[in-house]
């Protein structure tokens, strides 16, 4: 039977049987790590509204869902983590997985009465996939972010999916940064907080006056990641890569850790390196390639986000979902939340159509006057 913990204090000291759950779990991605979602909670969440489900057999954990109550736009629980975290799921021991499976459909499906479950964000092959094709009442599935994903290979194997002239350029680039000196090395865990602080200062630098992520630069932004990244550092979760010229950090990046999966969180970059024609994304992508092999390979995601310069490796889509789950009574729920996903789709169409239109227009002549691009 599943238990519901709404107490935060309850929630932090669950640390080493949630550590144990995540590492039994083959699905887990970083994202359901215990120091990401504490810490998450501690800067993002909101006093009484935590809901997390837990599956016990005596003393060990064997699922959990972590999960919060939101009132707006409409009445829901949705998974911890919020808009920074790339995906959402479940924890499911796959020792137990059946048990396991359904303590946690019985336990949602009760707190289903009064709010809908919402999951964004399911990467293809997550714990909540069995929880959604088993589900008795209303459901429905949207669609979630497009994602690139490139195979568990060292940076050689990379290259040699490229056609051969982009693979030469990008070796070429690769013996520039030897020539140059540029060095790198992982972060230890007692040096974690101040590579943190360094990587987001960099971040900043890199991207003065022009469009960035907003929250990135939020202070319970950089909070988040310098209270989570030292236990996840030292639990093999994340690593912390620094990239140094002439004795000097002027690039670090960090990239998140499960059994299956590495991915390129986040990075910072000094706009001198692009001064010295330093191909920034090369010298990144190598570092994350050296924590995707060995024993245990792992997919090498380049997260949400379908930028262009992703798409120079040949990475493959991957598409993330959403489920709703519901009871009959909170059936409308399901049906308005669908309905308000389609209008913002729509919306993001018409905004994106615009924008096209007026690079096309641009590209003619038409668009150089004033107000052109002003508000870019």
């Amino acid at each position: 039977m599943a238990e519901l913990c709404v107490d935060e204090a309850e929630f932090d000291a669950l640390a080493e049987p949630w550590g144990r759950l995540h590492r039994a779990c083959a699905a887990a991605t970083p994202f359901q790590s215990h120091a990401w979602l504490s810490s998450w909670w501690r800067s993002y969440g909101r006093p009484g509204r935590l809901r997390v489900l837990l599956v016990r057999d005596g003393d060990r954990l064997i699922a959990a869902a972590p999960l919060m109550r939101v009132d707006r736009p409409l009445p829901a629980l949705k998974p911890l983590g919020g808009a920074i975290s790339d995906f959402t799921d479940v924890l499911v021991d796959g020792a137990r997985r059946e048990e396991g499976t359904e303590a946690l459909l019985s336990g949602l499906y009760a707190l289903a009465r009064t709010a809908l479950i919402d999951f964004g964000e399911v990467r293809p092959g997550a714990c909540v996939e069995s929880l959604y094709g088993r589900w008795p009442g209303p459901r429905r599935t949207l669609a979630g972010s497009e994602c690139l994903e490139l195979p568990a290979l060292p940076m050689e194997g990379l290259l040699k999916r490229l056609p051969t002239p982009r693979a030469q350029r990008t070796r070429a680039k690769m013996r520039k940064l030897s020539a140059l000196g540029v060095e790198s090395r992982v972060v230890p865990t007692e040096e974690v907080e101040n590579s943190v602080r360094t990587l987001l200062r960099l971040h900043q630098l890199q991207w003065q006056g022009r469009k960035v992520t907003s929250e990135h630069l939020q202070p319970r932004f950089h909070e988040h990641l310098l209270r989570s990244m030292r236990p996840m550092v030292a639990a093999g979760e994340a690593v912390v890569t620094e990239f140094s010229l002439d004795g000097e950090v002027l690039a670090a990046d960090l990239t998140l850790l499960s059994g299956t999966l590495a991915g390129g969180y986040l990075y910072g970059a000094h706009p001198s390196l692009r001064e010295r024609k330093v191909d920034v994304a090369t010298m990144l992508l190598d570092a994350c390639t050296r924590h995707t092999g060995g024993e245990h390979p792992r997919a090498l995601s380049l997260l949400r986000g379908n930028e262009p310069y992703k798409h120079h490796w040949r990475p493959e889509p991957v598409a993330n979902r959403r489920f709703l789950l519901a009871r009959r009574r909170t059936a409308p729920l399901v049906h308005a939340a669908a309905w308000s996903a389609s209008g913002r789709q729509w919306a993001k169409r018409r905004l994106r159509e615009r924008a096209e239109r007026r690079s096309e227009a641009a590209g003619r002549g038409e668009g150089s006057g004033r107000g052109g691009g002003a508000s870019s």
